[in-house]
């Protein structure tokens, strides 16, 4: 296995230190310079170019944002954000993913949380080495705008959705389109708490429908999207005709909290074939499992495909086992989605 070589750029040495002593120790990984500044950092890749970047959005001389959409425009690589767990921070931290950064780990270097910091960021490092990155390849064609014209009554009720690295975009792409009579919808993506907070945020001010951060006890409505919190497993229940949210804490599953799987497993059990589930880029097989329950449940299953995803882990292992019933692109999710929630079930 290739060892990943990794640059970590931020203006604290306590956390350089926390940082580099926890990726050294992480088998495959190895640290080869740390950069105080983004200009320090300019000159280290040009020399020695990294496989992958930890970047601090707080710095002095030229702040993390400037610095990425450089990087990204003239010397593209896989980076991961670092970013304090506030408001303030999460916001930057989303707005560094639009601009091409593939993972964000909250910055939590306190004795208590230390430990879950690095295991958080060796894993997030591991998936950033596998990205496909914006700029390595000739850029695709522009994606369709708009949302799609409204539902027609169909055989379908409720749509549940998981991603992980890369997925905040990808979300972004597919509830634009999305039109306002869309059927309740359930998402997980991982990350940590207060940043879902902001992401359900910026995804409510791009979609024609209702997208916030899930409560717990909440009622599904048509036109509304729930977004699990970063620390929370997101479980569907059926009451009558109507579905309402579970918020859980326990244990990671699937290496996850909130977990696709555990999303999916539910939807399968509540929904049955009332239910579309969508799988999207991410490392890993979290969702494969569950996908595959919705799909023996009768529900229909779209796979993100190869070329559109940021890391082809997710929606490969759901692939392989056999619980994706269609493979599309990105920029044709939603147009997918439309239809099979119109399609009039056998």
């Amino acid at each position: 296995m290739k060892t990943i070589r990794v640059l970590i750029v931020d203006d604290s040495p306590t956390v350089c230190a926390i940082i580099r002593r926890g990726l050294q120790a992480a088998e495959g990984i190895e640290v080869i310079g740390m950069a105080p500044d983004p200009y320090v950092a300019r000159d280290l890749i040009v020399k020695d170019p990294p496989d992958v970047v930890t970047l601090d959005i707080e710095m002095p001389r030229m702040d993390g944002l400037t610095f990425l959409g450089k990087l990204m425009k003239h010397f593209p690589l896989p980076v991961v954000v670092v970013s304090t767990l506030t408001q303030a921070g999460s916001s930057k931290a989303l707005e560094a993913l639009s601009r091409g950064a593939v993972e964000v780990v909250g910055k939590n270097v306190s004795e208590d949380r230390r430990q879950a910091f690095v295991i958080e960021l060796v894993g997030k490092v591991r998936a950033a080495a596998r990205a496909q990155v914006r700029g390595r390849t000739p850029a695709p064609a522009a994606p369709p705008t708009g949302s799609l014209a409204p539902l027609r009554a169909g055989g379908r009720h409720l749509l549940a959705v998981g991603a992980s690295t890369g997925g905040t975009e990808a979300l972004a792409r597919i509830l634009e389109r999305l039109p306002e009579n869309t059927p309740p919808t359930v998402i997980v993506q991982h990350m940590p708490p207060v940043f879902t907070r902001q992401l359900a945020a910026r995804l409510d001010g791009l979609s024609a429908m209702t997208v916030r951060e899930a409560t717990d006890g909440e009622t599904l409505t048509t036109g509304l999207a729930l977004l699990a919190p970063g620390d929370r497993h997101l479980i569907l229940r059926r009451q009558g005709a109507t579905y309402r949210v579970e918020l859980k804490d326990g244990p990671k599953v699937s290496g996850h909290k909130p977990s696709v799987d555990v999303l999916f497993r539910s939807v399968a059990e509540a929904a049955k074939a009332d239910a579309v589930g969508v799988i999207l880029t991410g490392m890993g097989a979290d969702g494969a499992q569950g996908l595959l329950q919705m799909r023996q449940a009768g529900a229909e299953t779209i796979g993100q495909d190869e070329a559109s995803c940021i890391v082809y882990g997710m929606p490969r292992e759901a692939a392989l086992l056999g619980a994706v019933g269609t493979v599309v692109p990105l920029d044709r999710i939603a147009e997918r989605i439309c239809r099979s929630c119109e399609a009039v079930r056998a």
